[in-house]
């Protein structure tokens, strides 16, 4: 099964959505599983995981619904207030949906470079293994040693680093990314999405071979059996169509052998987020 391990789904909304700027006209518009469900099919693509853009709960409703509807959308990364008090009830209450297979928090955009070390947050995390559900990691490369701090304090819950962690990729590895890349990718219950690397370079304007150098480090840190591939669609066509953004995994996974590239390519998705 070939699957998608990384897209979202919305009805853009200039207040919900004003992360989409003046220099990101292209994608201020609905992106639906209608727009998705030929490409993924013209890309051989089984499925997909739908990732919340938005930090409320009706975000979450909103996939959780869009996943009803579409079959191919296997699972859904939701958002869920983990620093709240009642996380525990709301937690309950959403475990009656069996598509949502997890949570992610743009912390990112959190000002507060060690946000995920918070008590309230580090709280929230820990209540995510007893329903079954795994954390998508969101960050810039500078929160990554308060990642690697997270991950070492819940050895039993599952991780995922989403998008490499945005290194800005123009052929200058720098080494506190990769220290901070090898660390987390030693930790047997952290994954890594080969995923959003198109938007941390000069947009459309870039050779596949340059993430070449960036992809080996995660090949190197992160054993194969935990490396998903995930298009970042439609975020991705600032720098790049779908198919190009495939292209790249597809032209470096040559390298491997058969089974490699289908654990890659869908198998460690499906593992995961058990869909």
């Amino acid at each position: 099964m070939r699957i998608d391990s990384h897209q979202h789904f919305w009805n853009y909304d200039p207040v919900t959505h004003a992360w989409i700027n003046s220099q990101m006209e292209v994608i201020k518009k609905d992106f639906l599983p209608s727009d998705l469900a030929p490409i993924l099919k013209d890309s051989q693509m089984d499925g997909c995981v739908a990732v919340q853009a938005d930090q409320s709960e009706k975000e979450t409703d909103f996939l959780l619904q869009c996943a009803k509807e579409n079959p191919f959308i296997l699972g859904v990364v939701g958002w869920l207030d983990l620093c709240s008090e009642d996380i525990e009830q709301i937690l309950e209450s959403y475990s009656k949906y069996p598509k949502l297979k997890g949570l992610r928090h743009i912390v990112q955009d959190e000002a507060d470079d060690h946000f995920m070390l918070r008590p309230s947050f580090l709280r929230g995390i820990s209540k995510l293994e007893a329903h079954g559900f795994t954390y998508d990691i969101l960050i810039y490369p500078k929160q990554l040693t308060a990642a690697v701090e997270l991950v070492k304090m819940f050895p039993k819950q599952r991780f995922v680093l989403d998008h490499i962690a945005k290194p800005v990729i123009d052929g200058n590895i720098d080494g506190e990314w990769q220290r901070r890349i090898q660390e987390l990718g030693s930790s047997k219950n952290v994954y890594c999405k080969v995923s959003g690397m198109v938007t941390e370079t000069s947009w459309n304007a870039f050779d596949n071979r340059d993430f070449h150098p960036y992809l080996d480090v995660v090949f190197k840190s992160f054993a194969t059996d935990k490396i998903m591939f995930g298009s970042d669609w439609p975020v991705c066509l600032l720098s790049a169509p779908y198919s190009r953004v495939l292209s790249i995994l597809n032209e470096y996974l040559k390298q491997f052998s058969e089974e490699v590239q289908n654990r890659i390519m869908g198998l460690n998705a499906q593992e995961f987020y058990n869909l």
